[in-house]
């Protein structure tokens, strides 16, 4: 019995991984149909997002099976109920992706700003992009030090962030408003990209040490702070 149990949740991290490197394709493909104006890749990332969201619906199950029929404890039961908040982290992330891939598409065949705010959400796409990778490796490894270096790396996020609403309201560059709404709206999904990398990194601390010191902030509470 304790042999399945192992097995299962090996099981659930190895899904974990798997739904991170789908995100982290999702995001690669985002940057890149927001770089060239490429129709097929923001399709393709629109697409693929079912599948995150499968991803995450079977792990739901998975590790509500695993509270119920194996009543895991200590290090396993932080295991089972991390899972839990790391794959609804990770769908969020790839609805983020998603929804940089819409405004690709939108504007396709133009680009969606123009000039520096182009320059700085392309810096933060690619950011964003390097987050993923973050998190794919961490979930591989439980590298603490890969953990607390996702989470002093958003400050580059965060600074690009700022660096797009000084664009945003000089009054010497010229965008309409459907720019400076695309403008707005990808400078925020780029930057909570980023803020769910670090849930991703605290989560994994938590797991592998056990210390609360870093709060954990669920994914949705994130968010309703934000909006």
């Amino acid at each position: 019995m304790r042999v399945i149990f192992k097995q299962e949740m090996q099981q659930l991290g190895d899904d974990l991984t798997r739904m991170s490197r789908q995100v982290a394709t999702a995001i690669e493909r985002a940057t890149a149909a927001l770089e060239t104006a490429d129709l097929t890749l923001a399709e393709q990332v629109i697409d693929a997002d079912r599948r995150i969201d499968e991803l995450e619906r079977q792990l739901d199950e998975q590790g509500i099976s695993l509270l119920a029929r194996q009543g895991p404890v200590a290090t396993d039961l932080r295991i089972v109920v991390s899972g839990l908040r790391l794959s609804a982290t990770l769908e969020r992330m790839g609805d983020l992706a998603r929804h940089v891939a819409y405004v690709a598409r939108g504007r396709y065949p133009e680009n969606p700003t123009p000039g520096p705010m182009r320059e700085i959400l392309i810096k933060m796409a690619r950011q964003a992009t390097l987050v993923s990778q973050q998190v794919t490796q961490l979930l591989e490894t439980r590298d603490l030090a890969l953990a607390a270096s996702i989470e002093a790396d958003d400050d580059v996020l965060d600074q690009l962030h700022r660096e797009s609403f000084q664009v945003i309201l000089d009054d010497d560059v010229p965008m309409t408003r459907q720019q400076l709404v695309d403008a707005v709206l990808l400078g925020r999904y780029l930057e909570r990209f980023g803020d769910h990398g670090v849930s991703v990194a605290r989560r994994i601390s938590y797991l592998v040490t056990g210390d609360l010191t870093n709060e954990v902030v669920n994914p949705a509470e994130q968010e309703a702070h934000h909006d």
